[in-house]
């Protein structure tokens, strides 16, 4: 039965928690430190930031100051496009640690696939993992060809593919390849910026469960293997996201809910991303 503690095994057989606190567009210092100190309070055992966010510090005040244990919390950063390349990316997590204020990085993640680069960018990542300084590798918004490119020279393959993926965009290829080489997949903009909230779809089974249209598509992600990291500042919304375990969609409402994709983006395609 799932859990707000529950995990998934990465590949490594690290635990990664399923359900952790988004934090990008958190630019204003206070309120950032706010949600997650927030969400730490609530159980959130995962924060997902990267350098690009500009509030690593505030990740790492929160954890510092927080009632449970560094090592009960699961921390992922990333590595910007801007500073890719084999050392350029050991640079850029100094930069990092040192902001986050840590020993050690759960989750380390090639932000984009740079031409040119992210393949030099994940062999610096493998390093990062032979030195204990990161606990599992990963990447983000990488197409399973990229993932193919990377795992044809790579020591260690990518335990995490992190990647836009909502009821408009379910991801299917990208989730079966993840699945068949044992790569956990997370959602990033889980509720597709806000914009699935408004489904028709999504608000009837609301209804018929009682519950919010962004606690159905989260536990939607969740009953799918799918890790999930909402993003918000609001207190009491936060707490709602985390309210998703008393509750089971039906394999009827589950297929219905991937019945909408419709192959829509809110992001970028990491095939046509213009990374200068």
């Amino acid at each position: 039965m799932l859990t707000l503690n529950s995990t998934k095994k990465l590949d490594n057989g690290i635990e990664m928690p399923r359900l952790g606190l988004g934090v990008y567009k958190m630019t204003e210092p206070e309120e950032a430190y706010g949600a997650m100190e927030k969400a730490i309070q609530v159980g959130y055992k995962a924060i997902d930031t990267a350098s690009l966010y500009n509030n690593e510090e505030q990740v790492g005040e929160a954890v510092k100051n927080a009632s449970v244990s560094r090592e009960e919390l699961f921390i992922t950063t990333k590595v910007w496009n801007t500073d890719q390349g084999y050392d350029e990316t050991l640079r850029a997590f100094e930069k990092s640690l040192t902001k986050l204020n840590m020993d050690y990085i759960d989750l380390y993640l090639t932000h984009w696939p740079v031409v040119d680069k992210f393949k030099d960018t994940y062999r610096a990542i493998e390093r990062l993992y032979d030195e204990k300084l990161i606990r599992a590798t990963g990447v983000s918004n990488h197409e399973p060809h990229h993932l193919e490119a990377l795992m044809a020279t790579a020591n260690i393959k990518p335990m995490v593919n992190q990647i836009e993926l909502h009821p408009y965009l379910t991801q299917l290829e990208n989730r079966e390849f993840a699945q068949k080489h044992k790569i956990a997949i997370t959602a990033w903009s889980p509720l597709g910026r806000g914009r699935v909230l408004e489904d028709a779809v999504i608000n009837d089974v609301a209804r018929k469960y009682n519950k919010s249209a962004a606690q159905i598509i989260i536990r939607w992600h969740l009953q799918n293997d799918i890790v999930v990291i909402p993003k918000s500042v609001t207190p009491s919304r936060i707490a709602e996201n985390a309210q998703v375990f008393d509750f089971e969609l039906s394999e009827e409402d589950l297929q219905l809910i991937s019945a909408l994709h419709r192959d829509e983006r809110y992001g970028k395609h990491p095939d046509t991303f213009k990374f200068d």
